[in-house]
């Protein structure tokens, strides 16, 4: 069982295998070679490539958003999703207007989507937030996801999508994704 978020050496760190626990995953020859192979398929090199340039270029100095921005340049990504929770959709406006601002054009999708009540799931009205399953509405990130993908947007960001609601949403999307 590996436990990095245990081990103060991190030998990884500094190419020293001698400094690490004994079931290290540094240490796993077979596993480390499937993962240089799949950094190897284009997508993803282009993704780990844009990513360290971008870490380089501001690691714990720029926002999140700053961040994302460079990122997608460096990534030539143009036409950007976003899947964002209806709690979040001042912020999202704010977001949609600095991405177009920078040049790229948005696409988003919110979580209420569909307009499918929460009794589709079988919730009940004791389990509603609000107190009726019938006329209150569920969040819907397949939706998003299958709207986003029928967009076919190059990029995905997740804006305050709740948990269980981003796993399916990653699920889903064609794209790949941040948060």
């Amino acid at each position: 069982m590996y436990n990095c978020a245990k081990c103060f050496q991190r030998g990884c760190t500094k190419q020293d295998m001698t400094k690490t626990l004994p079931d290290c995953p540094s240490k796993d020859e077979q596993v480390k070679e499937q993962a240089k192979q799949l950094y190897n398929e284009p997508e993803n090199h282009r993704i780990a490539y844009c990513a360290a340039l971008t870490e380089a270029g501001g690691y714990c100095q720029d926002t999140r958003l700053i961040e994302i921005i460079k990122f997608l340049h460096r990534g030539g990504y143009h036409k950007i999703g976003i899947a964002f929770c209806t709690g979040l959709f001042k912020e999202t406006q704010e977001v949609v207007n600095i991405l177009e601002y920078n040049g790229f054009e948005v696409v988003s999708i919110i979580c209420k989507n569909g307009s499918i009540t929460k009794d589709f799931l079988g919730i009940t009205d004791e389990q509603a937030v609000r107190g009726s399953c019938k006329t209150e509405t569920m969040c819907n990130p397949i939706g998003q996801a299958l709207f986003l993908n029928q967009q076919k947007t190059d990029f995905n960001l997740m804006l305050g999508l709740c948990v269980g609601h981003d796993t399916l949403f990653i699920k889903y999307s064609d794209a790949p994704i941040t948060a």
